[in-house]
């Protein structure tokens, strides 16, 4: 009977992970590294160069514009510089998260598969084969993209392993009913099912899209009013430049952040590469008699 339960609670927990594997992605994820560069550095310098041609237009009538443009222009400037604070601040903490999410699915798995050795055959040699795939599904998740075919054929198969596994600990459990390994191994397996869920939720766990746009929007205006700024002043364009490639770079980084197997900013999978290479060494414990 709680094998059936389990199992059903099982089956209702990687329902609801499909359903939110299937959600829409964010606009700027789906982009390369190199699109998503192309197009912040676009949007900024092309709001720039307008900013400038604008400033040569009104040039004759600098007099009447210099002052609240000056003055708007310091203020958005703050403020972006705040908002580009606030997104850079959303983006590392997430992106913590997610490699304390690896670290975390590694122990759980080590911890199972340790755990594993201390069963009765044969439900002993086929988990300790099951956590071995399992532990190659979940590196296979650091490379695949959160959302995309991929990642739900990943987290499926996952979870049918999840199912075979939880069978495989019920019949060991009632095979033993009064031994204290079968326990634990239970408990170890079920926090493993759930770091999964843990971890396939932090992956799509994203900065909302309205930040990102309120930050590249912000900071093409407040760059725009400082051309402009600058050049009904008659001064030169190196600062302008100057500050929209800075700028850009700042948002790319913060973009970057929040796509965990794109660009160059990557979640590591080496916690679970160093699991794969202690389970492929023979089994520390040996089976119970």
């Amino acid at each position: 009977m709680r094998s059936t339960l389990a199992r059903r609670e099982t089956h209702a927990r990687f329902r609801r992970l499909s359903g939110a594997l299937r959600s829409s992605q964010p606009v700027f994820f789906s982009l390369s590294s190199w699109e998503l560069w192309l197009l912040v550095f676009a949007v900024i310098g092309g709001t720039c160069a307008l900013g400038v041609a604008a400033g040569r237009v009104l040039r004759d009538r600098s007099h009447a514009y210099r002052e609240p443009i000056g003055a708007l222009q310091a203020a958005l400037l703050g403020l972006v510089g705040l908002i580009l604070a606030f997104a850079l601040s959303l983006a590392v903490g997430r992106y913590q998260d997610r490699r304390a999410d690896v670290v975390n699915d590694a122990n759980t798995i080590g911890t199972a598969y340790l755990r594993a050795q201390t069963i009765a055959e044969p439900e002993r040699g086929r988990s300790l084969e099951l956590l071995r795939r399992y532990n190659d599904l979940a590196i296979r998740l650091t490379y695949v993209v959160p959302g995309s075919g991929s990642s739900r054929a990943t987290a499926h198969r996952q979870g049918e392993l999840q199912q075979q596994l939880w069978r495989l600990a019920g019949r060991a459990m009632n095979g033993r009913p009064r031994d204290s390994a079968p326990r634990l191994y239970l408990d170890s397996l079920n926090a493993m099912i759930d770091q999964q869920t843990v971890r396939l939720a932090g992956l799509n766990n994203r900065v909302p899209n309205a930040v990102l746009w309120l930050e590249l929007l912000g900071a093409a205006v407040a760059l725009g009013l400082l051309a402009l700024h600058l050049s009904l002043l008659g001064r030169g364009l190196v600062p302008v430049m100057a500050a929209a490639v800075l700028v850009s770079f700042l948002v790319v980084v913060t973009f970057d952040l929040d796509r965990p197997t794109r660009g160059v900013i990557k979640v590591p999978a080496t916690p679970l590469l160093a699991e794969k290479a202690t389970m492929s060494e023979p089994p520390a414990a040996p089976a119970p008699r």
